[in-house]
């Protein structure tokens, strides 16, 4: 392959290595160098052999590949690269030179794990959005017959003489404003983002300050990477997606508390950011993003629960009206990014993975 060739593959989302007829190195891309945790430069000259180890399943696509002049994909490869670092991959093997058996080859590899966690993002979108459709529905049809009844209570409670009935009028108007403002939550998340420069620290400063003052006695620690790049997103949907994580956080901690007689329960929230490189986002590939880290030593996600965290009114909280995960969720996906989560009893962490536009005027944020 000529020059302009390889240089063409630096652009690729995938990882590409390409070798000579005698399967040593000439070029791998910055994905590949990404994957591989190996630079160009250092693996250039060694063979696939010297690289990956002796794996037989890969040399044999790359003969039949060559035999049959054509590309050819093995979907499970196990690699050991330098002896080290171990990687489940896809491959597909493609001949450089038509119709020559001695002729170099192609190498496009792709995390299956990767892969994966493409496709279960896409089902999480198609599911999110159906729900947030059922949702959207439902709620314009409450809100309705609900002002019927708030007003119809307030009539009642002008034409009541007895004083003690009172009581019975108000709970049924103070329940319709609660069932109202729950309404207007679930359409709420229906506004578009209102896009400009984000500094991510800037959000986190603003949450952390809020949960300090409703949570005395937690203590919330900060692990921020300072040259992150400035993102490009709506600052209040941000501040909303990290303050219903963080305060679900320390629900979680405050609940541990009073189980144990303690109502000044204290507990441990952890808020960091680093910079991912390379990352695959609602199915386009970034060269940079920022990555949001919250955590926390509360009791952990119940596992029945785990894979339900973001369906609108699942809640695992006595009280809770299942909606915060479901807002940030989808405050998240019209930013384009990604929300994970691992969890298990005193350690659950959400993770966040915000795109940054390549745009060469931004600046890099600052701590403050």
């Amino acid at each position: 392959m000529n020059t302009a060739a390889l240089n063409g593959l630096d652009l690729l989302a995938t990882a590409v290595v390409v070798v000579d007829d005698k399967q040593a190195v000439l070029y791998m891309n910055p994905a590949a160098e990404n994957l591989f945790e190996a630079s160009n430069t250092h693996v250039s000259g060694l063979t696939l052999e010297r690289l990956f180890g002796d794996n037989a399943v890969l040399a044999s696509a790359i003969s039949y590949a060559h035999a049959n002049n054509c590309s050819y994909t093995e979907h499970e490869l196990e690699f050991a690269v330098n002896g080290r670092l171990r990687l489940n991959l896809a491959c597909t093997v493609s001949p450089t030179e038509r119709g020559s058996a001695a002729g170099g080859t192609l190498l496009e590899f792709r995390q299956i794990d990767q892969q994966l966690r493409v496709e279960r993002e896409a089902r999480l979108l198609e599911q999110s959005q159906a729900h947030r459709e059922l949702i959207r529905n439902l709620a314009h049809e409450i809100k309705n017959p609900l002002g019927g009844i708030r007003g119809a209570a307030q009539l009642l409670d002008r034409e009541l003489e007895r004083p003690a009935l009172h009581e019975y009028t108000q709970v049924i108007i103070k329940e319709s404003d609660r069932l109202q403002s729950l309404m207007d939550r679930l359409l709420t998340p229906h506004r578009l983002p209102l896009p400009g420069p984000v500094n991510i620290h800037e959000v986190l400063e603003r949450v952390r300050s809020v949960i300090l003052a409703e949570f005395p006695g937690i203590i919330v620690r900060r692990d921020y990477d300072t040259s992150m790049p400035v993102l490009t997103g709506d600052r209040e949907q941000l501040i909303q997606v990290v303050l219903n994580i963080t305060r679900n956080a320390a629900q979680a901690i405050k609940s541990v508390g009073k189980e144990g007689g303690d109502n000044s329960a204290s507990g441990e929230i952890r808020l960091k950011t680093r910079i991912a490189r390379q990352v695959t986002l609602a199915r386009r590939r970034f060269r940079h993003a920022v990555q949001v880290e919250i955590s926390d030593n509360g009791p952990g996600i119940p596992e029945i629960m785990r894979s339900r965290v973001f369906q609108p009114l699942i809640s695992g909280r006595e009280g809770g009206s299942g909606l915060g995960l479901t807002i940030a969720h989808n405050f998240v996906t019209q930013h384009h990014g990604a929300i994970t989560f691992e969890s298990a009893p005193g350690k659950t962490c959400f993770t966040l993975l915000l795109p940054v536009q390549d745009d060469p005027r931004a600046t890099r944020n600052t701590e403050r």
